[in-house]
């Protein structure tokens, strides 16, 4: 076997083993040595001189981002194709930044500007202005929770530094092992101190972990009491849902729902928050909800059960008078008026109080036009087929109240998208919530990886947060996630029914939500301070 064919082969099992994590339950601990064969081909064509392994070195992200976000295809092709080649692109940069930072670098060096600088990238991916973070390196673990307790602390990147460390002692143990470092250069202190290291950057996390784990055992009561939620999975196909039903028809498929849960086993004295899916209602202009047909079918349900808050997720929007366009992602509705579309989460009670929450965090194109000056034009001349939703500013919670509002609790609504951003997150806690729900709408990937990635993410949230949450989907997985991320009851894919339990409260701020994400801002520090030093010796050399 020649060297181009070892490295295509360390290559490709590099993308399998990469993608594992992300479609295999509990199988996060692949990830710890998944792309120690990309470092290893690396190694090789670097060190022959082989220019064919940049193309290659392509193909391994492409690889890994088409083999474990696919089912993106499902719902938009285009966008499924885009979402993969572009962020394989940013990935391949990065590769690309290291393999330049070998001409002024040496030894090890280049190993620590490519794991800072991965890092660095994945917490600026969070605030881009198109951003896909699914792949970040810490969510390969969201299924392999017993090992990753202390996000509570780090966050997902933690998980990103993690499997960095750990892929570059297997790497660093096989080099010295290979060219007889190990045994003929160093002595007995610092082949020691390897074998220390090798056992500790494995282990600790995980002992850590399951100490923790322990620690916040289920079993373990709320000081602060808990909320009744009864889930409702109404199960529309995307297509029918928007075009083959009427909101009407959608409204009495839920409300019957309810009913029918109310008079087999729910208890309506309790305070109890209904929650349906995210988009369940269109078409809701804000400040004017009651006018909306649907308004006051929920009041009348809701008055039946008058413990009982119905949180739901709506498309709502804002009309503006104004003679010229108010904004670049407001669309002309005629007659001197503008429309401004939200996806919105909105609470509501038996007196007709309500609040609403718009989600922020939006989906590229479908939802969100990035750059909008510079697209919103060409938006315009290709009909609007860019997504112009926009969300609040700043985050603000939904709170429950019973109708004499003695009792308040408040609740992060996470919509859909919103739940893969660890750090924006913990606004909801530091906002007071005691409890998070999840509305989301995944029915437009069909029966796919798609739907249980997102569903696992929901679980590192709860997890970074340490607070218990009732998620509902349109079509699955809607389900109760406990402070420790594990799902304790769940209505599966495709399954139209009620899900009934109990959301612990809890108050108080976990590290990663008192200090956000540290070891991604370290990251980014030193990222910054390598790249510079790169910077100025190519310069000193002109």
């Amino acid at each position: 076997m020649n060297k181009k064919q070892t490295i295509a082969i360390l290559s490709a099992l590099s993308a399998v083993l990469m993608s594992i994590p992300f479609l295999v339950p509990h199988c996060g601990w692949v990830m710890l040595f998944a792309i120690v064969p990309f470092l290893c081909a690396d190694k090789i064509a670097r060190e022959s001189q082989i220019k064919s392994f940049w193309w290659i070195s392509y193909l391994v992200f492409l690889c890994w981002n088409a083999f474990t976000t696919w089912w993106v295809c499902n719902a938009t092709v285009g966008g499924g194709i885009f979402a993969s080649v572009a962020n394989a692109l940013q990935m391949y940069a990065i590769y690309a930044l290291y393999r330049l930072s070998w001409k002024k670098f040496k030894g090890s060096l280049p190993y620590l500007f490519l794991v800072v600088m991965w890092i660095a990238w994945e917490r600026f991916y969070f605030d881009a202005e198109i951003s896909w973070p699914w792949l970040v390196l810490g969510n390969a673990f969201a299924r392999s929770l017993r090992i990753i307790q202390w996000y509570e602390y780090t966050g997902a990147l933690g998980g990103s530094l993690w499997v960095w460390a750990t892929n570059m002692t297997i790497f660093g143990t096989m080099c010295v092992l290979g060219d007889g470092r190990f045994f003929e250069k160093w002595n007995s202190k610092a082949r020691a101190a390897l074998c220390v290291w090798s056992v500790a950057v494995f282990a600790l996390p995980m002992i850590a972990s399951l100490i923790i784990w322990s620690h916040n055992a289920d079993e373990k009561i709320s000081d602060e009491g808990t909320l009744e939620a009864m889930i409702v999975q109404p199960n529309f196909a995307p297509y029918q849902k928007f075009e083959f039903l009427s909101q009407g028809q959608q409204d009495e498929i839920l409300i019957n729902l309810v009913d029918s849960t109310f008079k087999e086993s729910c208890d309506s004295v309790s305070p109890l928050v209904i929650l349906a899916p995210e988009t369940f209602t269109a078409g809701m202009v804000n400040g004017y909800y009651p006018t909306h047909k649907s308004w006051a079918r929920y009041l009348e349900m809701l008055k039946k059960h008058p413990q009982a808050n119905f949180l739901y997720g709506a498309s709502t929007y804002d009309y503006i008078a104004s003679h010229s366009t108010p904004s670049w992602t407001a669309r002309h509705a005629g007659d001197g008026l503008w429309l401004e579309s939200h996806n919105s989460g909105i609470i509501m009670d038996s007196t007709g109080r309500s609040d609403v929450f718009h989600k922020s965090k939006l989906v590229v194109g479908t939802e969100y036009m990035p750059y909008p000056r510079v697209l919103g034009k060409l938006d315009d001349k290709l009909g609007g087929v860019i997504g112009r939703c926009i969300g609040q500013q700043e985050i603000s919670t939904l709170d429950y109240m019973n109708p004499d509002q003695s009792v308040r609790i408040p609740l992060g609504c996470i919509v859909c998208y919103e739940s893969i951003y660890g750090e924006y997150c913990t606004g909801y806690i530091k906002k007071g919530a005691k409890a998070l729900c999840v509305i989301t709408n995944d029915a437009w990937w069909g029966n796919t990886a798609g739907y249980v990635q997102h569903c696992s993410y929901s679980s590192l949230r709860a997890i970074e947060t340490r607070r218990e949450i009732a998620r509902c989907a349109n079509t699955g997985i809607s389900c109760f996630i406990n402070r420790r991320g594990e799902i304790t009851s769940k209505l599966g894919w495709w399954e139209r029914g009620t899900l009934n339990g109990s959301v612990r409260l809890y108050s108080g701020q976990t590290f990663f939500v008192s200090h956000g994400d540290i070891i991604g801002r370290v990251c980014t520090f030193l990222f910054l301070l390598l790249l510079l030093s790169i910077i100025v010796r190519f310069l000193a050399r002109k």
